[in-house]
């Protein structure tokens, strides 16, 4: 079976398309429209056990930072052809960025019908800070929205997990976790909201660099599993450390999250320098911010990291610990997931 036979049965079975006598492809709407945070793993995924449905090697717990992320509108097109408008600005049909979407949309679709798409990023796109995640998240969104599915939230979990694995936990607030799966269809393979508010705790944004980074995620796993030995010990850690933040959650032991979370990330781009050849996100400002975090750990300040895929920093302190880290950072973007709104 073809990759696009394959997602497109995934589709029809989420949203429960029969073609010739449920038309659930009709827009029923002028166009749709999804918002969505970005989210941070704190315990990662890195490999899939398939990559036509984006299907994990391991399950993994994540954090959503309200005030970054995506919102989308889409509409059916009046060209022969996708439009995508990313910050205000029209890209070519050659762009990969358009490439990318326009593959995931073509499930969603008739063979005449076309969309445009206006998105717009509150962080910077394919920068190592989960701007795919919110991405995709907020397009499923958009979707539901226009063909007025009224999906439940697994289901759209399910259909974001297409387009960017962790897009699959971009559509909660606060924490989340993104269950491995064990069917090869992937229906078991989705996320869901962990109910448990944690006040007081901070994320703090340390941009060492928002360019484009020079491999994808997705390249950078599939060239890990495939040429790296060490990876072989990746799942059952990551597996043993998503226990470990779940408990660190229920029991809001900081100590707990920070260091699993710290060691997990160290642990995951350790599978990538092992790779050959190397992938090596870290520039020399990543290591140095990592050093000042160990620093303030010795002089009793209670702080940790945690890095995706990219050179930038997400640190995790509580909230009794601004000042100092502050000082230590002083252009830190810090984000307060549990904060009431006044």
């Amino acid at each position: 079976m073809s990759k696009q036979r394959q997602q497109q049965n995934f589709v029809h079975q989420v949203i429960g398309h029969h073609p010739e006598s449920n038309p659930k492809l009709t827009a029923v709407k002028r166009s749709g429209k999804g918002i969505a945070p970005v989210n941070i793993a704190l315990s990662k995924y890195w490999g899939k056990r398939d990559e036509v449905l984006n299907l994990p090697m391991n399950g993994s717990v994540s954090i959503s930072l309200p005030g970054l992320g995506t919102e989308t509108t889409i509409q059916i097109a009046q060209a022969g052809q996708d439009s995508v408008r990313l910050n205000g600005k029209l890209l070519e049909p050659s762009n990969p960025f358009v490439k990318r979407l326009s593959h995931f949309l073509n499930p969603f679709r008739t063979a005449t019908v076309f969309f445009d798409v206006v998105t717009t990023n509150t962080v910077p796109t394919a920068a190592g800070l989960a701007s795919s995640a919110s991405g995709y998240a907020a397009l499923v969104l958009a979707l539901d929205d226009l063909f007025a599915w009224q999906l439940a939230s697994q289901q759209l979990s399910l259909l974001a997990r297409l387009g960017s694995g962790s897009a699959s936990r971009s559509l909660f607030s606060g924490f989340s976790i993104w269950h491995m799966g064990r069917q090869a269809d992937g229906m078991d393979s989705f996320a869901e909201p962990i109910d448990t508010p944690w006040p007081g705790l901070c994320v703090g944004l340390v941009k060492v660099d928002v360019a484009q980074k020079p491999i994808s995620s997705t390249l950078g796993m599939q060239n890990t599993v495939n040429n790296c030995d060490l990876y072989q010990a990746w799942p059952k850690q990551a597996e043993k450390d998503m226990a470990k933040i779940l408990q660190a959650i229920q029991q809001q032991d900081f100590n707990l999250l920070g260091q699993t979370a710290e060691h997990n990330a160290l642990s995951m781009h350790a599978t990538m320098m092992a790779t050959w050849p190397p992938i090596v996100y870290w520039q020399p400002e990543s290591v140095a911010a990592m050093q000042t975090v160990w620093q303030l750990r010795e002089q009793g300040i209670a702080v940790y990291f945690t890095m995706d895929a990219g050179p930038n920093l997400k640190l995790l302190f509580p909230e009794t610990e601004k000042p100092a880290i502050k000082q230590a950072f002083p252009e830190l973007s810090i984000i307060e997931p549990f904060k009431t709104k006044r």
